[in-house]
């Protein structure tokens, strides 16, 4: 498997975006939605899976973007290829607060995996494939279910995680205990199963979920401190029920707005 071999920077702190460079029929695949910008004689064409022409024929294309769908991505990606004659450059931004990881799969042993969403983009010629976990408990339990995604191949791939990214490197038989939701990514040979967080008071009034993520070593972890299902967590139980918000914390509540100048009264 040869991808194409691409250069890019990434820019922002808390809103990032990457710019990738191609040369002359060079391409880069991309999330649907993900797209920010792009130089002139970049040509666009949306694509049945991943483009990483694995299977030509119209079956093993149909399954490429069947496995995509059981990650919950759309059937298509869209594939940006340079077909002027010097360097071209085109970026894609974040969809939600937080930084972009650069997996260089030539340094990971050929494969990486990642939580379903976070792909963002990758040099044509990478596998954007399905991780089926082999554990029911993982499965039903681990918040990522059954499936998580598989980058596999030779090339650049960029996944982006939410608010602080945070890299662990773990010896041979060594654990880290991590909340499901903020697993980004890790590498091939780190274990990934979970465990009950046990005690009555921690089962029923911790709030922090019945169980951990385990994840052994040997191999690089790497953790979001924001998940984005948080994030969404966090603003749909800070949307006013029945039209009236909820004072932004005032004692005061409705009357304080009034007293700051709230026009609406």
């Amino acid at each position: 498997m040869n991808a194409h071999e691409i250069d890019y920077e990434i820019f922002g702190e808390e809103m990032q975006y990457v710019e990738v460079e191609l040369d002359p029929q060079e391409a880069v695949v991309a999330e649907a939605g993900s797209f920010m910008m792009m130089d002139t004689d970049i040509k666009m064409n949306t694509i049945f899976g991943d483009g990483s022409n694995q299977d030509n024929s119209v079956l093993g294309k149909i399954f490429s973007a069947g496995k995509r769908m059981l990650t919950g991505e759309s059937l298509f990606m869209t594939a940006f290829l340079n077909i002027g004659q010097g360097k071209k450059k085109v970026s894609f931004a974040s969809p939600y607060p937080g930084k972009i990881l650069p997996v260089d799969l030539s340094e990971m042993g050929g494969r990486f995996i990642c939580q379903k969403d976070a792909f963002l983009c990758a040099a044509k010629g990478v596998s954007v494939g399905i991780e089926f976990s082999k554990k029911l408990g993982r499965g039903l339990f681990g918040g990522e279910g059954f499936i998580m995604q598989k980058l596999e191949g030779d090339g650049m791939s960029f996944i982006h995680s939410g608010g602080t990214l945070a890299k662990k490197t773990l010896g041979p038989g060594e654990v880290l205990k991590v909340d499901t939701g903020c697993i980004v990514g890790f590498t091939k040979d780190v274990d990934y199963d979970i465990e009950f967080v046990g005690g009555i008071r921690n089962t029923i009034f911790g709030g922090e979920g019945l169980f951990f993520a385990t994840l052994r070593g040997p191999g690089t972890v790497y953790i979001q401190s924001l998940p984005f299902s948080r994030l969404a967590g966090r603003v749909l139980a800070s949307i006013p029920r029945g039209g009236k918000d909820k004072g932004e914390g005032s004692i005061l509540g409705t009357l304080g707005d009034i007293v700051g100048g709230d026009n609406r009264f």
